[in-house]
């Protein structure tokens, strides 16, 4: 048999079956190979070497080699390479989005699928050299501390005209309730606004952490303190809270906040749809609701709960008074043409109204425009997003004047004729005339 064991034979058994003729001597068939003894010798299965044997012990393709078994992402392969190219690589945002289309599979089988196909994903940007340790976190009492900050984000049109618009982002220190809302920019009453928003949706806390924003201190004086912006401290002392400032590139401090901004851009964002800021607002709310009710493994906690169990109680609700409600409603000039501006888009006011500004709050896609001291509801514009000045019913009707009329009969009568034709050879300097049209 020594010219079988170069003719195919697996190297395993050929050379198992040379140590076997040393011992026991050279075999004159396949058929004197004792399988027992071969099993022991190579630690292959009695059945398996039966087959083998039938085959002259060389190692045959499967049957079915060559047909690929249906998967269960077949169908869906295309979506996630779309994903993956243009960096999408978060595996809760594509099991979302395939959930969408029918997907039943699970979580892992998408998180297998992405680490097979990390070639796809497009190279980061090349990170800076650390910088070392430069402090120690710190931990809150429950409701004493929130942090607040901006980002931004780009949207591209329907017309592919790309515009701006700013996230307002603010969290709490101690258990990770967050909330965020969406503004065309990032001006102080909108500031304002998502404050007494995210007030109405959290609670007030002793503290707001937040870093140098324009809108909230202008300086610091020779001691180091801060000299607050002036509408801004009207604000904290109307609400009830104090600020503390926070070092510029500090995460020790503030870091919580700016890691939900960029857990916002990496999961809330991705690949997002909305038809105006309303809707994209009532899509973030949602999102926080989810959100703060999911088991978070950073605080061993759901944030929902410990919020209302212990923070709560350390909290004190925004009262509704006329001051919140001006800072919820900015004030607008009126236009010499009976307009106000307000998020980029002009709305009407009835010419009646003789002040000069105005105030303006929207909720939904419900525009209210008030008088200056709030007392007078002027008009309500449905908001349709549209460039196009949108006009008030009767916005230049004239204001109705008391008017004299004939208590008995009219008989007089007196005769008006046309205007004497002048033949004089100066009459075509006569500028009072105008030319037809």
């Amino acid at each position: 048999m020594k010219g079988n064991q170069s003719n195919g034979f697996l190297p395993i058994i050929a050379q198992a079956i040379a140590e076997m003729e040393e011992t026991f001597g050279e075999f004159l068939s396949i058929e004197d190979i004792n399988l027992a003894e071969l099993s022991r010798r190579t630690g292959l299965s009695r059945s398996k070497l039966r087959r083998l044997k039938a085959n002259g012990f060389r190692e045959t393709p499967h049957g079915l080699a060559g047909q690929r078994k249906e998967q269960i992402l077949d169908g869906y392969t295309a979506v996630l390479d779309s994903l993956l190219r243009s960096g999408v690589s978060n595996s809760s945002v594509c099991m979302e989005r395939l959930h969408s289309m029918g997907f039943q599979g699970s979580l892992s089988t998408v998180k297998r699928y992405i680490a097979a196909h990390k070639n796809l994903i497009p190279a980061k940007r090349q990170q800076i050299a650390p910088q070392g340790n430069r402090g120690r976190r710190y931990t809150t009492s429950p409701g004493e501390a929130y942090q607040m900050g901006w980002g931004f984000t780009d949207v591209l049109d329907y017309n592919n005209c790309t515009f701006r618009v700013a996230c307002f982002a603010m969290i709490c220190h101690h258990c990770g309730q967050r909330y965020i809302e969406f503004f065309p920019n990032a001006k102080q009453e909108n500031l304002f606004i998502g404050m007494v928003h995210a007030f109405q949706y959290m609670g007030i806390p002793r503290f707001v952490l937040t870093d140098n924003m324009k809108s909230v201190v202008l300086r610091r004086d020779m001691d180091g303190h801060p000299i607050w912006q002036k509408d801004y401290e009207n604000f904290m002392k109307t609400v009830g809270f104090e600020t503390k400032l926070c070092k510029p590139r500090h995460p020790f401090t503030k870091g919580k906040v700016e890691r939900l901004v960029r857990f916002v851009k990496d999961n809330f964002l991705v690949d997002r749809v909305f038809s105006n800021i309303t809707d994209l607002n009532w899509q973030a709310l949602d999102w926080c609701n989810y959100q703060n009710n999911l088991y978070h493994r950073a605080t061993d906690s759901v944030p929902q709960q410990v919020h209302m169990t212990n923070c709560v109680v350390q909290l004190h609700e925004l009262p509704k008074t006329d001051s919140i409600r001006f800072y919820l409603c900015p004030e607008r000039k009126i236009s010499f043409d009976g307009f106000v501006n307000y998020e980029g888009r002009r709305f009407g006011v009835p010419y009646s109204y003789s002040g000069k500004t105005a105030r303006i709050s929207r909720s939904g896609d419900t525009l209210y425009i008030y008088s200056a001291d709030l007392r007078l509801l002027l008009v309500t514009h449905n908001v349709t997003w549209s460039r196009k000045d949108s006009f008030c019913e009767g916005q230049y009707e004239d204001l109705s004047q008391p008017e004299e009329f004939p208590t008995m009969p009219v008989k007089t009568q007196i005769l008006r004729l046309p205007k004497s034709q002048s033949n004089l050879s100066f009459a075509k300097f006569d500028f009072d005339e105008e030319d037809p049209v």
